[in-house]
């Protein structure tokens, strides 16, 4: 069996596809079955747990081979083996801080997409088709759909090193399904990117194919979150953060914090 902090259940072919990192290794995972060996479909009948969604932040126990079919082009698919999938436990999303990425890109380039050849320039443990990315703004726009959807939601990312990536689908349903009733991140996310399987648009005059880059998972920071984030980015330990709390509020811990104190000591953090 192998832990992996889901961070990706993300729509594909009327199915799923689910990734994550395990925290062993801190290596993204992409599990793959039998059924559908070339694209990362994974069935309802294999894929839920307690028939319902493994969701993003839990920690899900998958039976995994060792090896599996890297499409001569990815690095991080493991064969699904015989046995039921368990979740161990959920996490919050600040615990996730430590495994975003510090790449100067996002996914190979400042491109909305990546070639298949490129990716086979690379070593395989360089082919790296799954990214986490610290947003500091994501930005939501809504298209037409067509037969099949009725809406296509575009995402663009803005990180705090001010890489853009621009106008690319959204395919985490939970996410896409809280859009639709209006809601709209105003805070720092933290952002999954894969990448889709080659495709070849209908204009596409270029002989190389291209796999799409893909919003596969979203988690918006709370304001509480933010608290830690700006403490790790000035270098604060825990201990100076309480001495804060205690000095300025008189209290110990940052859940005890009202939303205006929250606000108040984020916006503190940002000034040094």
């Amino acid at each position: 069996m192998t832990e992996i902090i889901c961070l990706a259940n993300s729509l594909k072919l009327q199915e799923r596809c689910i990734a994550g990192i395990n925290p062993e290794t801190g290596h993204w995972v992409r599990p793959i079955c039998s059924q559908y060996p070339n694209d990362g479909r994974i069935p309802s009948s294999m894929r839920l747990i307690n028939n319902e969604e493994p969701s993003l932040l839990d920690v899900i126990d998958i039976p995994l081979k060792e090896t599996g079919n890297n499409l001569k082009f990815e690095s991080e698919n493991l064969t699904i083996s015989p046995g039921k999938w368990k979740k161990i436990k959920s996490l919050v999303a600040t615990d996730l801080l430590e495994y975003c990425s510090e790449s100067d890109d996002i996914l190979h380039n400042s491109s909305k997409y990546v070639t298949v050849s490129y990716l086979q320039s690379l070593p395989l443990e360089e082919r790296s088709t799954l990214q986490l990315i610290y947003a500091e703004k994501l930005l939501i726009k809504e298209q037409p759909g067509s037969m099949l959807t009725a809406t296509i939601w575009k995402g663009s990312i803005i990180t705090q090193q001010g890489q853009q990536l621009k106008d690319v689908n959204i395919t985490d349903p939970e996410f896409t399904q809280r859009l639709k009733t209006g809601y709209r991140p105003s805070n720092p996310c933290l952002v999954t990117v894969s990448l889709s399987m080659p495709y070849r648009p209908p204009n596409w005059k270029k002989q190389d194919a291209p796999c799409w880059k893909l919003i596969a998972g979203v988690i918006e920071l709370s304001d509480i979150d933010l608290i830690l984030v700006e403490m790790k980015r000035i270098g604060w330990t825990i201990e100076q953060g309480r001495e804060h709390l205690q000095k300025h509020y008189q209290k110990c811990s940052r859940h005890l914090l009202t939303e205006d104190e929250i606000k108040e000591f984020v916006t503190y953090l940002k000034s040094q």
